[in-house]
């Protein structure tokens, strides 16, 4: 299952973490996984193409990861609101066993 976490500091967005493989079709085939990894990593490359925002991210297999060390400006927001909406509707197509989208404040 891929596990996408949203960190929230006073409503304000932190960062996410996403970890972890779908398991919903063997690998190269694996829709939920491709979708969950598009979403977040143009979510990265976004923010820094079409933003002043700096964040440090990491990126790995199975594992991507980015902090805000101050608060987003509004681009930066949209960009994150369209990365959640787009998230939250592949969990709601998919299913919990799948991908699971948290949102958890710091």
């Amino acid at each position: 299952m891929i596990t996408v976490t949203i960190y929230k500091d006073s409503g304000q967005y932190a960062g996410f973490t996403a970890r972890g493989h779908a398991g919903y079709a063997e690998e190269g085939f694996d829709i939920v996984c491709a979708a969950a990894s598009a979403l977040t990593i143009n979510c990265l490359n976004s923010l820094e193409a079409f933003t002043e925002d700096s964040f440090r991210g990491e990126e790995k297999d199975g594992f991507v990861s980015c902090r805000f060390p101050q608060e987003l400006s509004e681009q930066g927001r949209l960009l994150m609101d369209s990365m959640v909406l787009g998230l939250t509707d592949i969990e709601n197509s998919y299913g919990k066993p799948y991908i699971r989208i948290e949102i958890k404040e710091v």
